[in-house]
């Protein structure tokens, strides 16, 4: 047995002299391990961000090519008018919508109009036909590139899309996003996060010393291509120092597998790694100072030595009392130890559950959450429908009241005005049904009567119906059907689609709109028939998604039939849409009636 002992005081020794080396090469490995995942996750973040400011403003040019102030420019005759007031609108987006510049060229290229157009940096008038950004957009109808803009001097990233214009040459539209925003958040958080293009340029950087700096020695096709793009307008890339070491000759993979780099930056050793920003191949760069490394490793060689010398010393003494005890106590330690180690295990499986309960509940409360504000936002922009018309009809009304009385017919002026007040009325349950959208029970359901609703939607839009000389024709058949729903939310849907369909015979001979309603199996239905211009076929499928419209100017918002389709799913009922016969369209809502359960069981 002390042979034994001996044997394994030697061996600890032995170990007690490795121990430090192998500790402080793990201890290594694992505090660069360490730093690599934080910036690969840095490099995640970084890409997320990058991505989603690119996206904000992807469709913007899309977006402008679809307004008639644009699209004018692409006549052979630009006058005066049809170039101010594209500037005009311009310089309105570009205040909204947070881009840096916003500018439309013809299909040589030039600058027609442009948000800048009041100050003496205008693009209007200036050449960009050597951008690539004009040359893929021309040819694909698509384009993007990041480069020093040759006018402001002001780096940015450019894209652009081909607007076509019947019978006309093509537009390009082009709006420039200011990416310097990201340096200012590197720079103030003290991180060392660079971006390269697809030569290894860095041009976005929290470090000021690796701005326009080469990752790599650039090739002379790089070179050749920096110079004919302009991209870096006014710097001498060429005669900068590539940031990382001579021995890596090629561009890093930006694999998140790829292993880190070693960067000397000055006196300090960074620890580099990269990750590829698509569709434009860009390089991310993020470092981390490796200095603290040396020091957690040294500290664990040492603990490692320091645990080594104690285990050695009391070795002896461990074995001798552990040999006493041994035969006595085995069972007990074994039995204990199953105890314990279950204990443990029914210990972690039960915090493993409760944490699990939490994450479940938590989350369904954010769904909640987030599916209430959607609905509120989807309500919040229905009050223009809601309270234009009867604002409409309240300035008629008094308009009447005010000639009456000047007539002297004081009795019809008290007539007015009660329905004046009528629609004040109105228009407060409108605002307070708003407000209280926002809860699950904010509006109570309640037995409505559909034939008033109806009748209700058609005193709304009465002023507008007899402004185009329309007489909507109302069809009812069988007894009045009651079902249960909001009144205010489901005349809301019925005036919506009235006024789409006032809207529709707009113009046209022999306007006509006729509204049936019909009972049958239990359910009741509205159809609104028109013998307007119709719904395109291509546009029958998205007619009710939000802010989907086919008014280039301004009239509408395309929310409304998108809000009417989430007020009827809310008490069971639907809407469809088809083409009329001979022209026109037709829509149907159908709700079931009964009780509330009825709905719930249609919902389902």
């Amino acid at each position: 047995m002390m042979r034994n002992i001996g044997r394994m005081t030697v061996l600890m020794l032995v170990l007690t002299c490795i121990a430090p080396f192998v500790a402080y090469h793990l201890a290594l490995g694992a505090a660069i391990g360490s730093l690599e995942g934080q910036l690969q996750r840095s490099l995640v973040v970084t890409n997320r961000a990058i991505e989603t400011e690119i996206e904000r403003f992807r469709y913007l040019p899309l977006v402008l090519g679809e307004d008639a102030r644009i699209r004018a420019l692409a006549g052979t005759e630009r006058s005066p008018d049809v170039l101010e007031a594209a500037n005009r609108y311009l310089e309105t987006v570009v205040a909204q919508a947070g881009a840096a510049e916003l500018y439309v060229l013809d299909e040589r290229g030039i600058a027609l109009a442009a948000s800048n157009f009041a100050t003496p940096e205008t693009f209007v008038g200036h050449d960009y036909s050597f951008r690539p950004y004009f040359e893929d957009a021309l040819r694909t109808g698509a384009g993007r590139y990041y480069a020093i803009g040759v006018t402001t001097r002001k780096p940015g990233y450019f894209l652009t899309s081909r607007i076509d214009v019947p019978g006309r040459p093509p537009i390009i539209v082009v709006v420039k996003a200011d990416l310097l925003p990201f340096e200012a958040t590197w720079k103030a958080a003290g991180v060392q996060t660079a971006i390269a293009d697809q030569w290894g340029i860095v041009f976005l950087s929290g470090n000021p010393d690796w701005k326009y700096r080469p990752l790599v020695p650039l090739s002379p096709e790089a070179l050749a291509h920096v110079e004919k793009e302009r991209k870096y307008d006014g710097v001498n890339v060429a005669a900068t120092r590539p940031i990382l070491p001579t021995s890596v000759a090629a561009l890093p993979s930006g694999e998140a597998e790829a292993p880190a780099l070693l960067v000397e930056e000055g006196e300090q050793q960074l620890v580099a790694k990269f990750s590829v920003v698509q569709p434009d191949g860009w390089l991310v760069l993020a470092a981390t100072s490796a200095g603290d490394t040396g020091k957690v490793a040294g500290f664990w060689a040492l603990a490692a030595l320091i645990a080594g010398i104690v285990a050695t010393g009391t070795l002896y003494f461990l074995q001798q009392r552990a040999l006493m005890i041994r035969t006595r106590l085995r069972q007990g330690e074994i039995l204990e130890r199953k105890v314990a180690r279950r204990t443990r295990d029914l210990a972690r499986e039960v915090e493993m559950r409760k944490r699990t309960e939490d994450e479940l509940r938590h989350a369904q409360e954010g769904l909640i959450h987030s599916e209430k504000m959607a609905a509120l936002g989807r309500m919040s922009t229905a009050i223009v429908h809601e309270v234009s018309q009867p604002l409409a009809a309240l300035e008629a009304t008094l308009a009447t009241a005010g000639v009456l009385l000047e007539k002297g017919g004081t009795e019809k002026v008290g007539e007015r005005l009660l329905d004046a007040r009528a629609l004040v009325k109105r228009m407060q349950r409108t605002v307070k049904h708003l407000k209280t959208f926002g809860r699950k029970g904010a509006s109570d359901l309640e037995p409505v009567d559909m034939d008033l609703v109806i009748r209700n939607a058609l005193d709304l839009a009465a002023p507008r119906a007899k402004t185009l000389g329309v007489v909507p024709f109302y069809d009812a058949s069988g007894p009045a059907p009651v079902v249960t729903a909001v009144a205010v939310k489901l005349e809301q849907v019925m005036l919506n689609l009235i006024l789409n369909a006032l809207d529709a015979v707009e113009g046209r001979e022999g306007p006509l709109i006729l509204i049936r309603r019909t009972v049958e199996a239990g359910r009741v239905s509205v159809v609104v028939t028109d013998n307007g211009s119709g719904i395109a076929p291509e546009h029958r499928d998205r007619i009710a998604e939000p802010f989907f419209t086919t008014k280039l100017t301004g009239e509408g918002l395309g929310l409304g039939l998108a809000i009417a389709t989430a007020i009827l799913r809310e008490f069971g009922g639907e809407i469809t849409f088809a083409e009329a016969p001979g022209g026109g369209t037709v829509a149907t809502v159908s709700m079931p009636i009964g009780s509330r359960s009825a709905i719930v069981e249609a919902a389902q």
